[in-house]
């Protein structure tokens, strides 16, 4: 593989070329194009650091990132039709509306330019890093190889400064996707992108598709940045990720399922007697507030158990655009059009409606669900939701609410006219309000009724005071595992102990919640609230679990999902 290592790799936009077929993969998968040791965000196993080598110490009885078992799986998958694209991710200066910014992005905008595909096709995309820091790219929702999963340390080694990486993939599963990198709290810069994956069958008939990417945005304004905002969150911890527990607990510990029963939950989230009172203590009515920008304002939210989040931020952006100067979307009356919506946040959940109009869902993370009709959603970060609607004549807001955090975004649509609208508080956003304890899967994604083989208890832990969020009392370290083997059904029970919401996500699998419920890859957990979920061990390798709020992650609460030989 040529070798590319000048800061001068530099992307032409993000370019779809021809088709062909990809040879199977060999064992070891693709190689960072320069080898040798990490930055910040580098091998944190201390794997020999030879030229081109992953970052990998697998311990023997564990499959590795680059090991047979992922490349065999890749090839049950079948390559397909390759789409080669590039991508650079540079420090630049954007426009989202309100101003002008200093950020980081992908081909210099924001969100960075679809990636879109169709189910079966193989992805040949080459990331060129001209970031002041190591950076990888993360799939999200995508069951990929373990290889290119994109997380430093455990299954590739971080792309330098100047460096490239190639990634390769088959994109077997259609559905509403995302791209953004898994290096320290990179994400809540401008750095993400949408990943549709056509369905070659579509079962859904619509006239037009708008894809809505939602954010919440701090990055060069007043001269904050991620890395300082996560540097106040963690008080002087210094940042890093692992930092020993000062409370003496130590929670459950990994356990790799004692086959009891007990372990497990009832079929839908249940809320434990303090989160019963927590909810009386918290129970107000979330309305945008006008005081939102002073120092003392709460951060509250009845839908979501409580506190609703630890940034405060002074713009929140639909499409890479504030309220002030918002994207517009055109259709004609009658028209069917499929929304795909995304929480690209950092530490924000959406409430989501479009005024004058009522939703039908027919997706969520990717994965097809029993048609239901809404006024609003409500999104964590990292959920996706494909919506249907038919669109009536005139002026409509699509509106978003920064929920707990009285700030709102907006994006239009119109069928007619060009003169700007001053919109009224959609009735929708106080209307029936769709989460996804609420779906069913559709009936051919649903996974086969069978007992577990293995049952998994990951209760999250921390608090706001101390700072330290973790999984079962253990801060994330790389070497952590919890041991699965393929072919068996998994249940993974998540307690929430803490007083705040967390959106939890699985790397390389979709899971069941309970009661039939939708396939999903990344699910909301309330405080003081259980949840079991029932995964397919089919994908084999080292993945990631954690919670999507990046200051959460990045200070501890994460863990490994680890196969067993």
């Amino acid at each position: 593989m040529h070798e590319k290592t000048r800061r001068a790799v530099l992307g032409t936009g993000i370019a779809a070329a021809g088709s062909g077929l990809l040879a199977a993969c060999g064992s070891s998968g693709p190689r960072p194009r320069a080898g040798g040791p990490h930055g910040v965000d580098g091998n944190a196993m201390g794997a020999p650091a030879r030229p081109g080598a992953p970052a990998d110490d697998t311990p023997a009885q564990y499959v590795s990132p680059h090991g047979p078992e992922v490349a065999a799986a890749e090839r049950r998958r079948g390559p397909g039709p390759v789409r080669t694209f590039r991508l650079t991710a540079t420090a630049t200066t954007l426009d989202i509306g309100a101003r002008k910014v200093t950020s980081w992005a992908y081909e210099d905008q924001v969100p960075g330019r679809e990636i879109r595909v169709t189910a079966g096709d193989t992805i040949a995309l080459t990331l060129a890093n001209n970031l002041p820091q190591p950076t990888t790219l993360h799939w999200h929702g995508i069951r990929l190889r373990n290889d290119m999963d994109g997380v430093p340390g455990v299954t590739q080694r971080a792309i330098k400064t100047g460096a490239a990486f190639d990634y390769r993939l088959t994109a077997f599963y259609p559905g509403t996707y995302w791209i953004h990198p898994h290096s320290g709290v990179q994400l809540d810069r401008g750095l993400y992108a949408p990943l549709i994956v056509e369905d070659p069958k579509e079962p859904l008939a619509y006239d037009k598709e708008w894809v809505v990417v939602l954010d919440d945005w701090l990055d060069g304004v007043g001269g904050r940045t991620p890395d300082q905002e996560f540097e106040r969150l963690n008080a002087g911890k210094g940042g890093a990720v692992g930092h020993a527990m000062d409370d003496g607990s130590m929670g459950d510990g990994p356990t790799d399922g004692d086959g009891k029963r007990g372990a497990t939950v009832t079929a839908k989230a249940t809320p434990t007697a303090k989160a019963t009172a927590t909810a009386k203590a918290t129970a107000k009515r979330d309305r945008p507030r006008t005081t939102a920008r002073k120092k003392a304002a709460p951060m509250e939210s009845r839908l979501l158990g409580g506190h609703a989040g630890d940034v405060t931020y002074p713009y929140y952006l639909v499409n890479g655009r504030s309220p002030e100067s918002p994207q517009v979307f055109r259709a004609k009356r009658g028209d069917r059009v499929r929304i795909r919506i995304i929480n690209a946040g950092g530490d924000t959940a959406f409430r989501v409606a479009l005024g004058g109009h009522r939703m039908t869902v027919t997706h969520t993370d990717g994965y097809p669900v029993v048609p239901a009709k809404t006024d609003a959603l409500l999104l964590g970060m990292g959920e996706r939701y494909d919506v249907l609607v038919t669109v009536k004549d005139g002026v409509f807001p699509l509106a978003v609410i920064a929920e707990g955090k009285g700030r709102s975004a907006m994006a239009v649509l119109r069928t007619r006219g060009k003169s700007p609208v001053r919109f009224p508080r959609p009735k929708e956003l106080d209307g029936e309000l769709l989460t996804a304890d609420r779906l069913k899967a559709a009936e051919d994604v649903r996974l086969t009724p069978k007992e577990p083989d293995r049952i998994i208890r990951m209760r999250l832990t921390g608090s706001m005071r101390r700072w330290d969020w973790a999984i079962n009392g253990r801060p994330y370290d790389p070497s952590q595992r919890y041991p699965v083997r393929e072919g068996e059904r998994v249940r993974i029970t998540f307690i929430n102990g803490t007083d705040m919401w967390h959106p939890v996500h699985l790397h390389g699998h979709t899971f069941a919640l309970p009661d039939g419920g939708p396939r999903k890859d990344t699910t909301v957990l309330l405080p003081h609230h259980k949840v079991s979920m029932d995964l397919d061990a089919d994908n084999p390798g080292l993945w990631m679990v954690h919670c999507h709020n990046v200051y959460h992650s990045e200070s501890g609460m994460m863990t490994i999902l680890g196969y067993q030989k």
